[in-house]
């Protein structure tokens, strides 16, 4: 199996843009239209320095997706959640981080 956490940032700038209903709009149209066999979100915070060292504390969410191993499937359909994001959101990234393990029902 392979879990899969995407980090996405709300902020646009440095104001809040992606609200609660924002985000829930795009969960219902980008994300369980792309990840129908399932997904776990949740807020978080968190922070990161910038390009010219200043740290920055963001509002954000995690997206899990648990999938059976790579597939250029699943890959492609990561990749679309993300640059729906990114273009929708005025975003310039939004973090992946892929760990393989196991997992039982």
């Amino acid at each position: 199996m392979v879990t899969e956490r995407l980090y996405f940032g709300r902020n646009i700038g440095d104001t809040l843009g992606v609200t609660d209903s924002l985000w829930s709009v795009f969960v219902r149209e980008v994300v369980s239209a792309r990840l129908p066999a399932g997904y776990t979100f949740w807020p978080a915070s968190g922070g990161w320095r910038d390009s010219t060292g200043r740290v920055t504390r963001e509002p954000s969410f995690v997206l899990e997706v648990v999938h059976p191993s790579p597939s250029a499937a699943s890959d492609s359909a990561i990749v679309a959640v993300i640059a729906e994001y990114k273009r929708r959101f005025q975003q310039q990234s939004v973090l992946r981080v892929v760990t393989a393990g196991r997992a039982s029902f």
